[in-house]
């Protein structure tokens, strides 16, 4: 909480680290930063439940999310996700027998450019096939020592929760950070000469008035008081009732 000029803030950092140490956001945990952070569990709760990487049942020792939109789908990402589901006889969003893999399907990853994907306890396995996955997920359930393709060693689903909630492991420089197919147009640019303008920070130039706005907009912000001034104006139609002024005349 001290890391944020608004505590309120912590709340995303928070509910990983729920999941770290409970393995999915319990109510316990949801009570817990309620109280902590001067909230309704209702609001910790809408939260929770609105983003994905919140879960709400207890996960296996590791997520394994098979990227099944667009791109990946065409590029048998589909088929990959069927694959598992047989192979883990387990359906979406499910965990197997051993409590060793949860396996979900996900949406974009962001990563089209090695699709078909997929995510091991959020670390990037590029350029998939169902025979790849399958052995990937026996090596899992194994014990094996798996290494993303741009990435860390994997860990547990519970230790990258805990990376999520802001506590280093000390993985962070581990693996490549791109692969050749990140890197082509960077690759373009030098063989063509190409490079991005300079900034222009001279006074009136377009980053000098840009920065001059941003500065002008935080002065004026204050969430703070933004919600205790947000009241909800009555009109002509919302009399006690429900009927309107000129009816009740």
């Amino acid at each position: 909480m001290g890391r944020y000029p608004q505590a309120r803030s912590a709340l995303l950092p928070m509910l990983h680290l729920v999941q770290s140490v409970q393995g999915s956001v319990t109510a316990e945990g949801i009570e817990l930063c309620a109280e902590l952070l001067g909230l309704s569990a209702a609001e910790v709760s809408g939260v929770a439940t609105f983003y994905t990487m919140y879960k709400r049942r207890t996960m296996g020792e590791h997520h394994v999310g098979v990227c099944t939109n667009t791109l990946c789908a065409v590029m048998g990402g589909d088929l990959i996700f069927e694959r598992l589901k047989e192979h883990l006889d387990v359906g979406n969003d499910e965990t197997t027998a051993d409590g060793k893999v949860t396996l979900e399907h996900i949406e974009c990853n962001a990563a089209c450019d090695y699709a078909p994907v997929l995510t091991v306890n959020w670390e990037f396995m590029d350029n998939q096939t169902p025979e790849s996955a399958v052995d990937l997920v026996d090596r899992l359930r194994a014990g094996e020592q798996v290494t993303a393709s741009r990435g860390a060693t994997i860990t547990s689903w519970r230790e990258a929760e805990r990376v999520l909630a802001g506590f280093e492991d000390g993985r962070v420089d581990e693996g490549p950070s791109a692969g050749a197919a990140s890197l082509v147009g960077l690759e373009i640019a030098h063989e063509r000469g190409w490079s991005a303008p300079p900034l222009d920070t001279t006074a009136g130039g377009p980053t000098s008035a840009a920065t001059e706005s941003k500065a002008a907009a935080e002065a004026e912000a204050d969430t703070g008081r933004a919600e205790d001034e947000t009241v909800a104006e009555e009109s002509d139609a919302d009399v006690e009732g429900g009927g309107s002024k000129e009816s009740d005349d």
